[in-house]
């Protein structure tokens, strides 16, 4: 197993993110997309040009983020799923949940162009969430419940394995898919940290379908072989890297958003990069994110 120190890892732009999330790079327009769940942003930095560039939401939480065609975006606000149009215009898309005290968390396209999104409990401890599939018509599945926190998700490069986690269990379950149709026809867990209360958060593939994860509270990032053995630990200068993804021209830069929520004001003080977009360079290679397909 080799261990990447925490010198190798730099700030890509410092901020003060409460919540930093959701990372992706847009291979089109080679830039990179991150929110701010809980100071509700939207960035966007052009890592060639050092432009910085943010919008504001009137709206408690962003909770995900996803690539579209046509220049479009994915965005949830709250349980709504919004069409970001390229011009900006927001329209909204569905809703889920109605009625619960849950928001819209991780989420993910995957190789088919769906897009998996799971809901979450905004007091972090009852299981009322559960996992979606948005299909190219708008219409939502529900593929799993019982969740804490939904997070992590991931798939293969060949679509027929997927990536699940919930944070507040404390485990991640690897998911066999039908490509195709996206049924789920198998689920079996991954890794499992029930015992040491270790919070794993989001998470890519990599060009060799391996996974990374960030792990919330833990100072690292791991990343894993399909087997789930743990081949690579990256060292974090920061208490809460949230998620990840690489880009760059050639995805050998693995971008990591960060978060100050929870930390006290002497770890704030320890951390000058706490909320802060950060990156390393050369440890991987990772590949396009897909884009989400409207019928």
């Amino acid at each position: 197993m080799r261990t990447i120190a925490r010198s190798a890892v730099e700030s890509a732009h410092r901020s003060l993110d409460q919540l930093g999330e959701t990372p992706l790079w847009c291979d089109k327009e080679r830039v990179l997309w991150w929110l701010d769940i809980e100071k509700p942003t939207l960035h966007r930095l052009d890592p060639a040009t050092g432009q910085h560039d943010a919008r504001a939401f009137e709206t408690q939480f962003l909770g995900s983020l996803a690539l579209a065609g046509h220049d479009e975006k994915l965005i949830a606000t709250d349980l709504t799923l919004n069409r970001l149009a390229a011009d900006g215009t927001l329209d909204p898309m569905l809703e889920v949940d109605a009625g619960l005290d849950n928001r819209l968390n991780d989420g993910r396209v995957d190789p088919s162009g769906r897009f998996w999104v799971g809901t979450m409990d905004n007091q972090l401890r009852r299981p009322n969430g559960k996992l979606y599939r948005i299909d190219a018509d708008g219409t939502a599945h529900a593929m799993i419940d019982d969740i804490i926190v939904s997070n992590g998700i991931a798939f293969s490069p060949d679509g027929g394995t997927g990536y699940f986690t919930d944070t507040r269990r404390h485990i991640s379950w690897r998911l066999t898919i039908d490509p195709d149709d996206g049924a789920i026809i198998g689920r079996e867990v991954f890794a499992d940290y029930s015992r040491t209360g270790d919070r794993p958060d989001g998470a890519t593939i990599d060009a060799e379908g391996c996974l990374w994860q960030a792990f919330f509270a833990g100072s690292r990032i791991v990343r894993y072989a399909p087997d789930g053995r743990i081949d690579t630990v990256v060292e974090m200068p920061v208490t809460n890297p949230t998620c990840l993804c690489f880009g760059g021209p050639d995805f050998r830069t693995l971008y990591v958003t960060t978060a100050r929520k929870f930390l006290s004001d002497n770890q704030l003080a320890a951390e000058p990069l706490a909320g802060s977009l950060l990156a390393v360079e050369g440890i991987g290679q990772g590949v396009a994110e897909h884009r989400f397909v409207f019928s």
